[in-house]
Protein backbone atom coordinates (compact mmCIF):
# COMPACT_ATOMS: atom_id res chain seq x y z
CA UNK A 1 0.00 0.00 0.00
CA UNK A 2 1.47 3.56 -1.09
CA UNK A 3 2.19 6.03 2.00
CA UNK A 4 1.62 9.64 1.67
CA UNK A 5 1.31 12.40 4.70
CA UNK A 6 -1.44 14.99 4.94
CA UNK A 7 -1.30 18.09 6.99
CA UNK A 8 -3.43 17.98 10.08
CA UNK A 9 -6.14 20.92 8.41
CA UNK A 10 -6.56 18.80 5.71
CA UNK A 11 -7.47 15.54 7.76
CA UNK A 12 -10.95 15.68 9.03
CA UNK A 13 -13.74 12.67 10.91
CA UNK A 14 -14.33 10.78 8.08
CA UNK A 15 -12.10 11.91 5.31
CA UNK A 16 -7.90 13.21 4.29
CA UNK A 17 -7.69 15.47 1.60
CA UNK A 18 -3.74 14.72 -0.45
CA UNK A 19 -2.76 18.62 -1.80
CA UNK A 20 0.53 19.20 -2.95
CA UNK A 21 2.93 17.96 -5.35
CA UNK A 22 1.40 14.09 -4.33
CA UNK A 23 -1.96 15.08 -6.44
CA UNK A 24 0.58 14.95 -10.03
CA UNK A 25 1.88 11.67 -8.39
CA UNK A 26 -1.36 9.80 -7.59
CA UNK A 27 -3.12 10.73 -10.72
CA UNK A 28 -0.43 11.09 -13.26
CA UNK A 29 2.53 8.51 -11.87
CA UNK A 30 0.87 5.97 -10.09
CA UNK A 31 -2.21 6.28 -11.91
CA UNK A 32 -4.97 6.03 -9.12
CA UNK A 33 -8.26 5.56 -9.58
CA UNK A 34 -11.38 6.32 -7.15
CA UNK A 35 -11.69 3.13 -4.53
CA UNK A 36 -7.93 2.57 -4.70
CA UNK A 37 -6.12 1.59 -0.86
CA UNK A 38 -3.92 4.68 0.21
CA UNK A 39 -1.92 4.66 3.70
CA UNK A 40 -1.95 8.19 5.12
CA UNK A 41 -0.36 9.73 8.20
CA UNK A 42 -0.62 13.20 10.39
CA UNK A 43 3.30 13.43 11.21
CA UNK A 44 1.78 12.89 14.77
CA UNK A 45 2.42 9.31 14.97
CA UNK A 46 -1.17 7.94 13.60
CA UNK A 47 -1.91 5.86 10.21
CA UNK A 48 -5.18 6.09 8.26
CA UNK A 49 -5.89 3.67 5.86
CA UNK A 50 -8.20 5.06 3.42
CA UNK A 51 -9.24 4.76 -0.36
CA UNK A 52 -10.23 7.36 -2.87
CA UNK A 53 -13.17 9.14 -3.36
CA UNK A 54 -12.58 11.79 -5.57
CA UNK A 55 -9.67 12.60 -7.84
CA UNK A 56 -9.65 16.45 -9.06
CA UNK A 57 -6.63 18.99 -10.47
CA UNK A 58 -5.98 19.99 -6.83
CA UNK A 59 -6.90 17.50 -4.11
CA UNK A 60 -7.21 13.97 -3.60
CA UNK A 61 -10.17 13.00 -1.34
CA UNK A 62 -9.87 9.40 0.48
CA UNK A 63 -12.33 8.18 3.49
CA UNK A 64 -11.06 6.86 6.38
CA UNK A 65 -11.38 2.88 6.91
CA UNK A 66 -9.15 2.43 10.22
CA UNK A 67 -7.03 4.77 12.23
CA UNK A 68 -4.08 3.54 14.00
CA UNK A 69 -3.26 5.88 16.56
CA UNK A 70 -0.59 3.52 18.09
CA UNK A 71 1.78 4.11 15.10
CA UNK A 72 5.65 3.02 14.01
CA UNK A 73 7.39 5.16 16.12
CA UNK A 74 10.30 3.65 18.54
CA UNK A 75 9.30 4.44 21.69
CA UNK A 76 11.94 6.96 22.26
CA UNK A 77 13.34 10.44 20.44
CA UNK A 78 16.68 9.69 18.63
CA UNK A 79 18.72 12.47 17.92
CA UNK A 80 21.88 11.75 15.12
CA UNK A 81 24.42 14.43 15.47
CA UNK A 82 26.23 13.50 12.15
CA UNK A 83 29.84 15.13 11.58
CA UNK A 84 29.81 16.44 8.19
CA UNK A 85 30.80 14.04 5.47
CA UNK A 86 32.67 13.70 1.83
CA UNK A 87 30.69 13.45 -1.26
CA UNK A 88 27.16 12.57 -0.99
CA UNK A 89 27.23 9.82 1.73
CA UNK A 90 25.47 12.32 3.85
CA UNK A 91 22.60 11.28 1.65
CA UNK A 92 23.04 7.53 2.59
CA UNK A 93 22.95 8.52 5.83
CA UNK A 94 19.89 10.13 6.59
CA UNK A 95 17.89 7.61 4.22
CA UNK A 96 19.08 4.89 6.40
CA UNK A 97 18.90 6.69 9.60
CA UNK A 98 15.24 7.14 8.53
CA UNK A 99 14.34 3.89 7.92
CA UNK A 100 15.92 2.81 11.59
CA UNK A 101 13.49 4.80 12.96
CA UNK A 102 15.90 8.35 13.87
CA UNK A 103 14.10 11.12 14.92
CA UNK A 104 16.17 14.36 13.78
CA UNK A 105 19.38 14.22 11.93
CA UNK A 106 21.71 17.31 12.84
CA UNK A 107 24.32 17.92 10.58
CA UNK A 108 27.02 18.93 12.17
CA UNK A 109 30.40 21.26 11.06
CA UNK A 110 33.64 19.42 12.71
CA UNK A 111 36.97 20.19 13.37
CA UNK A 112 38.14 17.64 10.95
CA UNK A 113 35.04 17.64 8.18
CA UNK A 114 36.43 18.24 4.73
CA UNK A 115 33.36 19.65 3.62
CA UNK A 116 33.30 23.29 4.39
CA UNK A 117 29.61 24.73 3.66
CA UNK A 118 28.50 28.23 3.49
CA UNK A 119 24.78 29.55 4.11
CA UNK A 120 24.07 29.16 0.67
CA UNK A 121 25.12 26.04 0.03
CA UNK A 122 24.00 24.68 3.34
CA UNK A 123 20.94 26.46 2.78
CA UNK A 124 20.86 23.98 -0.83
CA UNK A 125 21.46 21.07 0.92
CA UNK A 126 19.68 20.87 4.01
CA UNK A 127 16.25 21.80 1.49
CA UNK A 128 17.65 18.70 -0.30
CA UNK A 129 18.06 16.44 2.95
CA UNK A 130 15.07 17.02 4.06
CA UNK A 131 13.08 15.43 0.92
CA UNK A 132 15.31 12.46 1.03
CA UNK A 133 14.32 12.21 4.46
CA UNK A 134 10.32 12.48 3.21
CA UNK A 135 11.22 10.12 0.65
CA UNK A 136 12.77 7.84 2.94
CA UNK A 137 9.73 8.36 5.70
CA UNK A 138 7.36 7.46 2.85
CA UNK A 139 9.18 4.20 1.84
CA UNK A 140 9.57 3.08 4.98
CA UNK A 141 6.04 3.38 5.95
CA UNK A 142 7.38 5.68 9.17
CA UNK A 143 4.15 7.88 11.18
CA UNK A 144 5.81 11.17 11.06
CA UNK A 145 8.46 12.92 8.53
CA UNK A 146 11.88 13.02 10.55
CA UNK A 147 13.59 16.55 10.28
CA UNK A 148 17.02 17.54 8.93
CA UNK A 149 18.12 20.53 10.89
CA UNK A 150 20.29 23.21 9.92
CA UNK A 151 24.15 22.95 10.44
CA UNK A 152 25.46 23.61 13.59
CA UNK A 153 28.76 23.85 14.72
CA UNK A 154 30.15 20.95 17.47
CA UNK A 155 29.57 23.47 20.07
CA UNK A 156 25.93 24.37 19.45
CA UNK A 157 25.40 20.57 18.65
CA UNK A 158 26.52 20.09 22.25
CA UNK A 159 24.35 22.94 23.27
CA UNK A 160 21.27 21.34 21.74
CA UNK A 161 21.74 17.61 22.94
CA UNK A 162 21.79 18.58 26.31
CA UNK A 163 18.12 18.28 26.55
CA UNK A 164 18.62 14.54 25.79
CA UNK A 165 18.30 11.99 28.98
CA UNK A 166 21.24 9.95 26.99
CA UNK A 167 24.28 11.37 24.88
CA UNK A 168 26.38 8.62 23.66
CA UNK A 169 29.70 9.29 21.27
CA UNK A 170 31.56 6.18 19.49
CA UNK A 171 34.95 6.74 19.22
CA UNK A 172 37.92 4.35 17.82
CA UNK A 173 40.45 4.65 20.90
CA UNK A 174 37.47 3.62 23.27
CA UNK A 175 37.45 0.46 24.46
CA UNK A 176 35.21 -1.81 26.76
CA UNK A 177 32.55 -3.71 24.64
CA UNK A 178 30.84 -4.45 27.67
CA UNK A 179 30.88 -0.92 29.17
CA UNK A 180 28.94 -0.25 25.85
CA UNK A 181 26.34 -3.12 26.26
CA UNK A 182 25.64 -1.87 29.77
CA UNK A 183 24.83 1.49 28.48
CA UNK A 184 22.63 0.59 25.80
CA UNK A 185 20.77 -2.07 28.35
CA UNK A 186 19.95 0.95 30.59
CA UNK A 187 18.20 2.79 28.29
CA UNK A 188 14.32 3.04 29.23
CA UNK A 189 11.67 3.68 26.50
CA UNK A 190 10.58 7.05 26.67
CA UNK A 191 14.44 8.62 26.93
CA UNK A 192 15.62 10.96 24.18
CA UNK A 193 19.09 9.70 22.90
CA UNK A 194 21.65 11.79 21.15
CA UNK A 195 24.09 9.96 18.94
CA UNK A 196 27.66 11.62 17.92
CA UNK A 197 29.36 10.37 15.03
CA UNK A 198 32.19 11.92 13.67
CA UNK A 199 33.03 12.67 10.15
CA UNK A 200 35.72 10.57 8.12
CA UNK A 201 38.74 12.39 10.18
CA UNK A 202 36.98 11.39 13.63
CA UNK A 203 36.79 13.62 16.59
CA UNK A 204 40.03 15.96 17.87
CA UNK A 205 40.70 16.15 21.25
CA UNK A 206 39.07 19.58 21.63
CA UNK A 207 35.47 18.11 20.90
CA UNK A 208 35.81 14.84 22.92
CA UNK A 209 36.62 17.23 26.09
CA UNK A 210 33.83 19.37 25.23
CA UNK A 211 31.24 16.06 24.76
CA UNK A 212 33.35 14.51 27.82
CA UNK A 213 32.39 17.88 29.68
CA UNK A 214 28.62 18.14 28.49
CA UNK A 215 28.04 14.11 29.76
CA UNK A 216 28.73 12.55 26.74
CA UNK A 217 29.32 8.49 27.32
CA UNK A 218 32.57 7.31 25.28
CA UNK A 219 31.51 4.42 23.83
CA UNK A 220 33.50 1.85 21.37
CA UNK A 221 31.81 -0.32 18.76
CA UNK A 222 34.17 -2.59 19.01
CA UNK A 223 37.55 -3.85 17.72
CA UNK A 224 36.81 -2.63 14.22
CA UNK A 225 36.95 0.84 12.53
CA UNK A 226 34.05 1.80 11.01
CA UNK A 227 33.08 4.59 8.05
CA UNK A 228 31.43 7.15 9.27
CA UNK A 229 28.21 6.22 7.01
CA UNK A 230 28.57 3.08 9.29
CA UNK A 231 28.76 4.05 12.38
CA UNK A 232 25.16 5.96 12.81
CA UNK A 233 23.96 3.23 11.21
CA UNK A 234 25.27 0.42 13.84
CA UNK A 235 24.18 2.24 16.92
CA UNK A 236 20.66 3.40 14.98
CA UNK A 237 20.19 -0.70 14.78
CA UNK A 238 20.81 -1.81 18.34
CA UNK A 239 18.77 1.18 19.76
CA UNK A 240 16.07 0.34 17.19
CA UNK A 241 16.30 -3.82 18.59
CA UNK A 242 16.49 -2.94 22.32
CA UNK A 243 13.78 -0.61 22.14
CA UNK A 244 10.83 -2.34 20.45
CA UNK A 245 12.11 -5.48 22.20
CA UNK A 246 11.69 -3.33 25.51
CA UNK A 247 8.39 -1.84 24.04
CA UNK A 248 6.38 -5.20 22.91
Amino acid sequence: MYHFFSEHENIHDTYIDIKGSDVNHIKNVLRFQVGDKLLISSGDNVDYTCHITQISEDYIRADIDSVDECGKELPSKIYLFQGLPKADKMELVIQKAVELGVHEVIPVAMSRSVVKLDAKKAEAKVKRWNAIAESAAKQSKRSIIPKVSEVLSFKEAVFKAAECDVKLLPYECAEGMKKTKEIVENIQPGQSIAIFIGPEGGFDCKELELASKADCQIITLGKRILRTETAGMMVLSVLMYHLECESC
